[in-house]
């Protein structure tokens, strides 16, 4: 059975290739829509290379619902959104992924059934397929080649909707089993370079070396260093002096 989660259906219309229905599920589980209807497929239903490619999404293959026709297809929905590269002779609102998905969910929320529609992948959808959406999604694509794989436009789709349902970081650190140095951590580990470079006359000429020790201290503040980090600099650093103990 489907999910319960509210999203949008995803309507292949005339889909030629199985491995392009396939790959379109594979898309959609990525992020989490799980409602595929089928018009009229080329090859007919089922498909064993959509199966093939579908790689671990084949519950969506076996759950799609089938249909001859783009308005039985859409027969229950309320809104729907037709995905195009061209430009249409059709006074409609052309939008972008994002701003449609974000549509999508109010109108979703507001109890709507909402639906998405994706054209075959030679020549994309008909002005009569296009005629059934209220609005026109299209992506921002090189001019010079604007061909979008039939998977990779319901990729993009899915991802956009999933980017607002979910609260994703937009960045994060992994940490590596390790956690950030503290001040202390730091502060010993610059008086263990200030120190062994003062031997070795590194502070030099003497009426500048004050400020050579602020700006060392300064860079050490700037640098985000794990403990990690600094015992492998302290480790740096009493290698070099035995190596040059050892060399006199």
């Amino acid at each position: 059975m489907p999910s319960q989660a509210p999203q949008p259906a995803i309507v292949l219309v005339r889909p030629q290739m199985g491995e392009n229905i396939g790959g379109a599920a594979r898309a959609m589980w990525n992020f989490g829509l799980d409602r595929m209807r089928i018009v009229d497929p080329r090859d007919g239903w089922p498909n064993q290379k959509a199966v093939a490619m579908s790689s671990g999404a084949g519950r969506l293959l076996d759950e799609a619902q089938l249909t001859q026709t783009v308005p039985e297809a859409l027969e229950d929905c309320t809104y729907v959104f037709a995905t195009t590269a061209r430009a249409r002779d059709l006074t409609k609102p052309v939008m972008t992924p994002e701003h449609a998905m974000k549509m999508a969910r109010e109108k979703i929320a507001a109890g709507e059934k909402v639906a998405v529609l994706f054209g075959p992948e030679r020549a994309g959808l008909e002005n009569d397929d296009i005629a059934h959406a209220n609005a026109i999604i299209n992506v921002p694509v090189n001019p010079e080649y604007a061909s979008l794989n039939l998977a990779q436009c319901v990729l993009l789709t899915a991802y956009e909707w999933m980017r607002g349902a979910v609260d994703v970081e937009p960045e994060r650190m992994e940490m590596a089993k390790s956690e950030w140095a503290s001040n202390g951590d730091v502060n010993a580990l610059a008086n263990h370079y200030e120190e062994r470079m003062d031997e070795a006359g590194f502070f030099f000429p003497e009426h500048k070396a004050d400020g050579m020790k602020i700006n060392l201290r300064n860079m050490w503040s700037r640098m985000p260093l794990t403990r990690a980090d600094v015992q492998m600099l302290h480790g740096m650093m009493r290698q070099m002096v035995r190596w040059k103990e050892r060399d006199d």
